[in-house]
């Protein structure tokens, strides 16, 4: 296989090793939180937006393109989909978006956010939404 590098850093004794950090540095570009998404199985985004408006969550947060008041009893949703956390301390992950908008307390002890009743696909689809926000 022809070496990637220039002929004088071929022949250095650590040039294997350079050559794999150069190509995980290539792969390792492409995984920036820029281009970072998160997908909930089964979740539709359009679906989740419709329902977050039926179940009123701007009545409490500020959330892009749903009507509402904006409220500011809990935080904005903006750019929720690019958080490491969810409410502080709750890895940012589909399965733990689902679980904190079933059921807020149980993941949090004391949360102001009450559960809603919704159900699992509703929270699928909410969390899909919730994750376009970037």
């Amino acid at each position: 296989m022809p070496s990637l590098l220039t002929p004088s850093i071929s022949r250095h004794p650590a040039a294997p090793a350079l050559a794999a950090l150069a190509f995980v540095g290539i792969g390792l570009a492409g995984c920036s939180g820029q281009t970072d998404t998160r997908h909930v199985r089964g979740g539709d985004a359009d679906t989740g937006k419709r329902l977050m408006t039926q179940y009123q969550c701007s009545t409490c947060h500020v959330i892009p393109q749903v009507p509402g008041p904006n409220g500011d009893a809990g935080p904005s949703l903006e750019k929720v989909g690019r958080l490491s956390y969810i409410a502080g301390g709750i890895p940012n992950q589909p399965d733990r978006m689902v679980a904190w908008l079933l059921n807020p307390p149980a993941l949090k002890p004391g949360t102001r956010m009450p559960s809603m009743g919704l159900t699992e696909q509703e929270a699928r689809h909410m969390a899909a939404y919730l994750y376009t926000l970037r």
